[in-house]
């Protein structure tokens, strides 16, 4: 079974497995380059829709009812196949797994920018979010592999976080810059795919081989419980009280039920439920999840309501969201600085207040049409959001056995986007619900926004270890 599973792997990714002796020399440099390059670009394409989000959906004559599914896609694909390609990664060959994902992104992305319907498109970016989950959940356990010092570690996994916020920044600016937002597809696609070949080349393989088969059943539970919880919050806009969504959220409560069943059962689970036991790892998936619901969720949609607002343009808004998520890369970058004085769970705290005062300053700048007054909130919240980006992988790998980082980091980062495919779809239903108007829905869903991550403080501190 092992060699078959081998085989069909060679066969997707068209990577020959190289020797599996742990002391292959784990080439830390290029591993450490090549993944947070590819992080950055998987960010960069979950990011591009964020201030073309308008022109798409003039494009593909979406309603406004259904933007959600635009901006919600990726994260949907992501959520529901992380943890199984965590799991693949540390059982078949993280490289393997980061290869094969890395090349899936760049051609599901260029695919994306041919599509002419919104279902295509949404299709395409599920396809691309499932790519992001394989690239994403391999690369912290190569990472792991090529850093095994507490040191190396702490460094690699503060670059590698701050490339998260790098890519956040750059993808809304190379969208924005574009001739139009099908080109800059292209360009991400050409660029994954240009990674995807260093890597083939570059990277060293690493694995922790557990035995027995994949977790498939699970995999198809919780990826169809997720679908049922998107659906039912993206059409509980139209009304919470209609059968529809209580269906929808009762085959999510049926489904997830059924994959908790399963991993019980499993030889070889996605994720080792036994892990919900211990509060780092509590702390971990909890910092996670509000980082969807409380930041990904209200500016993945801020931008385009600061242009239907306010009036700026595409481009314009990209350079003032600049100010948000650049200083989240710098910040992400140094925070390395702060090991042994403040821990990961701290960190993570101190992020989340500051993105909450940081949400609180903006409020009523879009009903004044004052982007001006947006300035002190993204200064305040971009820090926060560095803190965070920094933290979360660095507790994602500490909170699980060193073999199995690859699963932790898929863990942690499915919360993460479960909490932001609901975040979006809150925020969406907040702002476009209100009878007073975008700019009156917009500080609503700030309101929340903040309130969501004074949750997230509480949570994480009270989750200390005992």
């Amino acid at each position: 079974m092992t060699r078959f599973n081998e085989r069909t792997l060679t066969a997707l990714t068209g990577v020959k497995p190289p020797p599996t002796d742990p002391a292959t020399p784990a080439r830390p440099g290029a591993t450490l380059a090549l993944t947070s390059a590819a992080t950055a670009v998987a960010l960069m394409t979950y990011t591009a829709p964020m201030v073309t989000l308008p022109d798409v959906a003039a494009d593909l004559h979406t309603p406004l009812s259904a933007q959600a599914w635009l901006l919600n896609g990726t994260p949907l694909g992501l959520a529901a196949l992380l943890l199984v390609a965590g799991s693949l990664a540390d059982d078949y060959g993280r490289r393997r797994i980061f290869v094969a994902g890395t090349l899936a992104l760049g051609l599901t992305t260029a695919l994306g920018a041919l599509t002419s319907s919104t279902w295509l498109f949404t299709l395409a970016r599920i396809a691309q979010g499932a790519a992001s989950a394989a690239l994403l959940a391999s690369s912290l356990g190569l990472i792991v592999h090529a850093f095994p010092s507490p040191r190396g570690r702490l460094h690699a996994t503060g670059v590698w976080g701050a490339f998260v916020s790098g890519g956040i920044a750059v993808g809304p600016l190379l969208s924005g810059a574009m001739p139009n937002w099908r080109v800059s597809y292209g360009v991400l696609g050409f660029a994954t795919v240009l990674v995807a070949a260093l890597s083939a080349r570059l990277l060293t393989e690493s694995r922790a081989p557990r035995g027995g088969r994949p977790d498939l059943a699970g995999a198809v539970a919780f990826g169809l419980a997720l679908v049922a919880l998107v659906a039912a919050l993206t059409l509980g806009r139209d009304g919470w009280l209609r059968a529809p969504v209580g269906l929808l959220l009762l085959a999510f409560v049926v489904l997830l039920a059924v994959f908790a069943a399963v991993e019980r059962r499993s030889a070889t689970p996605m994720i080792d439920l036994g892990l919900l036991r211990h509060r780092r790892f509590l702390a971990s998936s909890s910092g996670g999840l509000f980082t969807g619901l409380a930041v990904i969720g209200l500016f993945s949609f801020l931008p385009a309501l600061l242009q239907q607002t306010v009036g700026l343009s595409a481009m314009d808004t990209a350079w003032l969201f600049l100010l948000w998520s650049g200083l989240s890369f710098v910040v992400a970058l140094q925070v390395r600085r702060l090991a042994g004085r403040v821990p990961p769970r701290w960190q993570l705290a101190i992020g989340f207040l500051l993105h909450a005062a940081g949400v609180l300053t903006m409020l009523g700048s879009l009903d004044e049409g004052s982007w001006v007054r947006l300035l002190p909130g993204l200064v305040v919240a971009g820090v926060g959001s560095g803190l965070l980006n920094a933290a979360l992988p660095l507790l994602a790998v500490e909170s699980v056995p060193a073999a199995r980082a690859a699963m932790g980091s898929g863990a942690q980062q499915t919360f993460r986007y479960i909490g932001s495919c609901a975040g979006v779809a809150l925020t969406i239903a907040l702002a476009t619900s209100s009878g007073g108007g975008l700019a009156h829905g917009a500080d609503i869903a700030m309101l929340v926004s903040a309130g969501l991550a004074l949750v997230a403080a509480a949570s994480v501190v009270g989750l200390r270890e005992q």
